[in-house]
């Protein structure tokens, strides 16, 4: 019997959307505990966090049903308007927006607030994928470390790396939005599938080392240090003019990043230096001031032990230790509440998604499709490995949520529609094949 392909449900990968279920509703009890009061008992009641979290939940099942309605080609065919749409409102937020915690990025309507640069995310992977896929760019020849390569195609570059540093600049710097604004750097992850060169990475990585380097150890002995090794690599190579120049080059750059990351953190808001501070232990952390939210964040977890204090039972949680407990901290009720065992569920749950994510985009046929599942597995990715890391001291406390945990109705929103979009172009897949 033939399947009926009017039913909106057709060909929609069940075991993604169980798994985004199940996430929001774990997510929802959490946000629960994070903010539970004796005084407001009723999971339900709207006055209360957990209560207008409910009612995002329900505007979320809303846009995910109204997704899979719309045709998939409507996606590809609108592609750029998203982008626009988008870049023109982050613009306007900071004109037209309500302050919030210093930030002017969000629009307000009554109680409840949205967050342009939120929407940015999933409008910036659509228009990645229809770029890359309309031009049919193969991006190992594009960005292969050869300058003739680089060249040849500067145009095409150009552009794909516009799409992803246009909205970071105006997020960071129109609405001093740090943590949001990063989230776009993780796109870099798609041209990596696309075949970007590998040199990039190391690059990438080299550089990162210089940076923190740059901050833990004096000036003057850094580049000494550099012209050191640099000079000593003249004893591996031959000594030719060729290799002259890359070694000149070499210690040029790797100064440039020395010298760059002084300026830059010399010129840095004074919040943001202790976050960085604290991060690398620099000086003396006051765990009552700067290095306060780290502080509780581990020790909420860490009380939790193997099996977690039980639910509605976390100390630190109840008694408003963690800051921001219900957003950029929720892990920190999942620790204390659920312990271990609570916690590698839960990240299980959320790197599953991601898994599941990846490997739907490798069976599609559309170079769209396949670009644009890889773009939303690296922003869960980036979301997930950046939320975890600040809570546990990893990484500096920047602000991003827990995809489909963490408070707030702009990000599940967000994350919804760049899930639920996947979703619909996996589904025309079998379409197609048809």
């Amino acid at each position: 019997m033939a399947r009926n392909t009017k039913n909106i449900f057709f060909g929609v990968d069940r075991i993604t959307v169980i798994t985004y279920v199940v996430l929001v509703i774990i997510g929802w009890l959490n946000i629960y505990a994070a903010v539970f009061n004796e005084d407001h008992q009723n999971i339900f009641d709207t006055t209360q966090k957990y209560g207008k979290q409910l009612i995002w939940i329900a505007g979320a099942a809303i846009i995910a049903f109204s997704i899979l309605l719309i045709d998939a080609n409507f996606y590809t065919a609108f592609a750029y308007f998203f982008y626009g749409f988008f870049i023109i409102a982050n613009i306007l937020v900071v004109y037209l927006g309500r302050e919030v915690k210093g930030s002017r990025s969000w629009f307000r309507f009554g109680d409840f607030g949205i967050q342009p640069a939120e929407f940015m995310k999933f409008a910036t992977n659509l228009a990645l994928a229809k770029f890359l896929s309309n031009q049919n760019i193969v991006v190992n020849q594009l960005y292969r470390l050869r300058l003739k390569d680089l060249v040849k195609n500067y145009k095409n570059t150009f552009i794909a790396l516009l799409i992803i540093i246009a909205p970071l600049i105006i997020i960071k710097i129109m609405q001093d939005e740090t943590g949001l604004a990063i989230v776009f750097v993780a796109f870099i992850i798609v041209l990596y599938r696309e075949g970007l060169s590998v040199n990039f990475l190391i690059f990438g990585i080299l550089a990162a080392i210089l940076f923190v380097l740059a901050l833990i150890t004096p000036l003057p002995s850094l580049l000494i240090t550099l012209l050191i090794i640099t000079s000593s690599a003249f004893l591996f190579l031959k000594r030719n003019k060729q290799n002259i120049i890359f070694a000149i080059f070499v210690f040029l750059t790797a100064a440039a990043v020395v010298l760059g990351t002084n300026y830059v953190y010399n010129h840095l808001e004074p919040h943001q230096k202790v976050r960085i501070d604290v991060l690398l232990g620099r000086g003396n952390v006051d765990l009552k001031k700067e290095g306060y939210n780290v502080n509780q964040a581990k020790i909420a977890i860490g009380s939790g032990g193997f099996v977690g204090k039980g639910y509605l039972q976390g100390t630190q949680t109840k008694y408003d230790f963690v800051p921001e407990q219900d957003t950029d901290f929720i892990f920190c009720t999942v620790g204390e509440e659920w312990g271990f065992v609570g916690s590698t569920t839960v990240l299980f749950l959320e790197l599953f998604l991601i898994l599941r994510v990846m490997i739907l985009a490798e069976r599609q046929r559309s170079d769209y499709s396949r670009i644009y599942g890889y773009g939303v597995a690296a922003v869960l990715f980036f979301h997930l490995a950046v939320n975890i890391g600040m809570t546990i001291g990893l990484m500096p406390v920047i602000g991003i949520p827990l995809p489909f945990f963490s408070y707030g109705g702009s990000s599940l929103w967000s994350f919804t529609i760049l899930l639920f979009i996947f979703i619909k172009l996996d589904a025309n897949r079998l379409l197609i094949l048809r």
